[in-house]
């Protein structure tokens, strides 16, 4: 079964610990293994049942209302191929326990995640939203950054999902923010796109819509300022939140150190691209802030990108998932390191 999905951004706050809407051990991150909090804001409130996904690998994860991919998390620590599909289709859930009654999960297996469930949710303010809403616009990016080069080698079936991903699941959660930013309607843009691509695959409007759909994108990301946009602590803040939708996606993909769902491999392959090419933005500034976490960041995305060689999976994977969750969490605390300083900077 083909699965839309967005990933939402990593956000820790206390207001959240407190209210028992995120997750205070050090290993809910990352289902994987245990990863540095990398987006700790103190802007956060806790509301029963809203329409919005809680963000955030420490945040606990919706099982109401998360997306499918959000949900993979689950999949990729349990290892349970379709789990995702699963829960969702098993919706709703009166409390985190009935994973069990319903009989998706065993109890063992429910106690080994049990920390990360919730059927309560965040509502975002400040510059938490405002990562947020970069994060999902760049999660659109990353689909899109698969789905053209897929395009150029003449595979339209396996693009097509990656064009439908944005539409039918990120578009749907960032829509209120859109509206609120006044940013001009785009789905049409998206949806014609997809159904063209569907139809007919070699047409050359389908090169012209698709500069339309990015060049959309990129409208709405230039919704938020500038100056905001080229801050350090802002971007690192949305690369993590690519980074951990990668890593979750990358998860769900592998098994037995085969690539099981190319379309979880490609997904994770186009975040992983464009949270290099936002790091690449930044990298000089990070260098001088603070060189040897510009370093590290550096040398762990060269060899995190060497994970997808190609837009089309390999016979066998790269790397195993943990090798991936080790990646990403290096970027993770050294990104951390710049943020801390930012706002050390910042407060003086």
């Amino acid at each position: 079964m083909i699965k839309f999905r967005y990933i939402c951004l990593t956000i820790a706050t206390a207001a959240i610990v407190s209210l028992s809407a995120c997750n205070s051990t050090p290993t809910a991150e990352n289902p994987s293994a245990p990863a540095a909090n990398s987006n700790p804001q103190a802007t956060e409130a806790v509301v029963s049942q809203s329409n919005h996904s809680g963000h955030g690998s420490k945040a606990k994860i919706n099982i109401n209302t998360a997306i499918l991919s959000e949900l993979d998390k689950f999949e990729a620590k349990l290892g349970i191929a379709a789990l995702s599909n699963k829960i969702q289709a098993s919706r709703p859930y009166a409390n985190p326990e009935d994973l069990v009654t319903k009989k998706i999960i065993t109890q063992e297996q429910f106690d080994q995640i049990k920390d990360q469930v919730t059927i309560q949710e965040v509502v975002l303010t400040g510059e938490a939203k405002d990562v947020d809403y970069m994060t999902k616009l760049g999660l659109m990016k990353g689909h899109l950054f698969v789905a053209k080069e897929l395009l150029d080698q003449n595979q339209p079936k396996q693009a097509e999902p990656h064009i439908g991903h944005p539409v039918e699941e990120i578009y749907v959660d960032v829509e209120d923010q859109l509206n609120e930013r006044k940013v001009k309607e785009f789905k049409t843009t998206l949806v014609s796109l997809q159904d063209l691509v569907k139809s007919k695959p070699k047409d050359a409007k389908v090169k012209t819509d698709f500069t339309s759909s990015m060049q959309a994108v990129d409208g709405a990301i230039a919704a938020l300022p500038a100056d905001q946009r080229s801050k350090p602590g802002f971007v690192l803040k949305t690369v993590n939140g690519l980074l951990d939708a990668a890593n979750s996606e990358y998860g769900a993909a592998i098994a037995d150190g085969k690539v099981a769902a190319p379309i979880e491999y490609q997904d994770s392959r186009g975040f992983v691209l464009y949270a290099g090419e936002l790091y690449k933005g930044i990298s000089s500034q990070v260098a001088q802030q603070d060189p040897e976490a510009h370093k590290a960041i550096e040398a762990s995305m060269a060899e995190l990108i060497k994970v997808w060689p190609s837009a089309i999976p390999p016979a066998k994977a790269v790397k195993i998932p943990n090798d991936v969750t080790k990646l990403v969490t290096t970027i993770e605390q050294n990104s951390q390191k710049v943020i801390d300083k930012s706002s050390t900077q910042a407060q003086r």
